[in-house]
Order: structure tokens, then sequence, then C-alpha cells
């Protein structure tokens, strides 16, 4: 093992992590704990569904959070992080050189969170890091069936305090921003998404609901990726939607359980969508209050939506429901629904 540089409070601490992607890009997840590396005893964990990503962008997205809950144990303390992904290691350690600019972006937010001389880095074989790899498999199982990822139900308990119990923030999403995600978001901004209710724990002897049924996910091909980026990838960001993944040919936004996905590539046939051919017609998203759906709908006509059935908007849909129908540049349309009142 490296030899250690020891702040002042001559503390050292493991951040053991671990990402994967079942496809890549696929579902994807991350899993990562800190140990103590005298007592060998588990001080926090974290792992999180990514949407879908890839296999990189899992793995730094592991060590990101490992850092993260490293620093708010012991923001002084010295940190190995221990990783059965060679790339990452040899890339963080400066061995090797980072060509992808989504991976720059992430190497430069892990080397923000600690001092670089607090922080080294070795590459342990996969039956080393058991602990991290069935945190993210757990995290990849949770994107698959819609649900979130449930400290409590994990198979890696906690088994050490830590100096400061406060909770790591997640990482940011792990790729670089869409092209939607640079522009003006115009006036409306909606207050974080709930998560959904079957994220928590369930009381003793209650039967967590089934999900069999529920969405889990909507992938939208699309002509003009960079177009849909910036229309209906900047309409989901709005919405709550955070960017989860992104690569040549798509880009995933992960909600609360479900996700959306748009993708191009040469497979897709050339032409925009048609909502009146058979097949899927339009999809609708809660959109908060009235106000939230008039000032959305009004930003999103800035950004080339047409708005459908004008003459009878807001009520095209009945006189009891109060709804936006914008057609995206693509063809594509969404509907905004109001709350009732």
């Amino acid at each position: 093992m490296p030899q250690q540089s020891t702040p002042s409070t001559g503390r050292l601490l493991y951040v053991e992590a671990d990402g994967g992607s079942r496809g890549n890009p696929g579902v994807a997840g991350y899993g990562a704990l800190v140990r103590d590396p005298d007592t060998g005893a588990v001080l926090d964990i974290d792992a999180q569904p990514l949407g879908r990503a890839s296999n990189n962008v899992a793995e730094y997205s592991g060590m990101i959070a490992g850092l993260r809950m490293a620093r708010q144990i012991d923001p002084d303390a010295a940190v190995h992080v221990r990783l059965d992904s060679k790339l990452v290691v040899e890339q963080m350690s400066g061995r090797w050189k980072i060509k992808h600019a989504d991976m720059q972006k992430l190497a430069a937010e892990a080397r923000d969170i600690l001092p670089a001389g607090q922080v080294t880095y070795e590459w342990i074989p996969r039956a080393k890091n058991k602990d991290a790899d069935l945190l993210s498999n757990e995290a990849m199982d949770a994107g698959a069936a819609g649900t979130e990822w449930v400290k409590a139900r994990s198979g890696i308990k906690v088994t050490g305090g830590s100096s400061n119990p406060a909770p790591a923030p997640a990482p940011s999403p792990a790729s670089a921003p869409s092209p939607a995600a640079t522009h003006d978001a115009g006036p409306f901004t909606p207050g974080a998404r709930a998560p959904e209710p079957d994220g928590a724990a369930a009381p003793a002897g209650v039967v967590p609901p089934r999900r069999v049924g529920r969405l889990h996910h909507v992938e939208i091909w699309v002509e003009d990726l960079e177009a849909a980026r910036s229309s209906l990838g900047w309409l989901f960001q709005e919405l709550g939607y955070a960017v989860s993944g992104e690569w040549s040919e798509g880009t995933s936004y992960q909600g609360a359980g479900e996700y959306l996905v748009l993708e191009s590539g040469p497979h897709v046939r050339v032409g925009s969508h048609d909502r009146l051919r058979p097949g899927l017609n339009h999809v609708a998203f809660h959109a908060g209050s009235r106000a939230d759906v008039d000032a959305l709908t009004e930003a999103a006509r800035s950004r080339g939506f047409t708005l459908m059935f004008a003459d009878r908007h807001p009520f095209a849909g009945g006189r009891n429901h109060y709804a936006a129908y914008l057609e995206a540049p693509s063809g594509f349309e969404v509907e905004l629904v109001a709350e009732p009142v």
C-alpha cells in the first residue's frame, strides 16, 4: 500500500467504492463506504442508481460519494481510496491521461473534495471489493425496479460511529451537463421533486406496495439529438429530472424513480415524429400549480415549442382539466397538467 501522508488529526480512513452499468451504457449505479482500517468497522455507506450511464461514470460517481462521506466524517483525516477500476486509480493518481471530457469533469469534481496531499489511491482486485460491489448492485437493482435505494435495507451495515454523522451530499449528475442545462431556464423555477413514498422503509409488519405496472422508463428516439436536448431535454430538467447519463448518441434524465431517455444514431429513421400515426401520441407530466403551468408554457414557447389547441387553451382537455399541450420542434407532444384546485 502506498505511504500515507497523515494530517494533524493522525487519522486514516479507507474509502471503498464501485460502480457498474448493465449494458454500458445501461442501467447504472454506484456503491461506496468508509471504513476504519484499524478496526475494520464500516463508518458510513451510500449507493444510488444513476439511470442510464456508462460503467466509467458509475465508477467515478462511487469514488466521489466515498470521498464526500470521508470528508463528512473527518475533513482532516488522510483518505486512502481503494477501487477495483484500474482506469480510475491510474487517472486519479496522475499516471494515465484523462482524454474523455466527461471523465475530466468528474475527476476535477473528485479532486475538489479534499486537498491532493490528503488522498491516495490503490487498485485492488474485485474479490477484495465485495462490500462496495454489493452496494453498487443494490443501486442497479433499485434503478432497474424504478425505486430508490434505501440505506436501512442494505446488506452492508454501518458498524462504527463517525465523528460527524451528518449525511454526505449526493454527487452531482454523473456526466457533463447537456447543452440544454447551459441555457437560461426562463421564469419557471419549480420546487424539488419529492421522493416516491415507497422509497422509505416500510413500518414493521407492513408489506411495501407492489411496483408491477408502474412506469420504469420512457425512451424517445429523435433524429436531431442536439435539438432534442435543447428542447425536450430542457423541459425534462425544468420538470425536476436530472441528467444522469450522457453518451454520444443519447442522454438519460433521472426522476424520483422512473427515468427518461433521448436517443439518436444511425438506426433512427429520418423524419419527424407523427403523433397521429399509430403508436405513442404524447406524454403528460404533473407540472405544479396553474401559475407554474403558465410560466413553463411561456418559457417553452420561447424555445420553439408550439402551443396546441390554442383556441381552447388552457381547458382543451375539459373544463376541469387545466393543462398546456405543447409540440416540440421534433413533432413530439407533451402535456403539462396543473394540480386540481
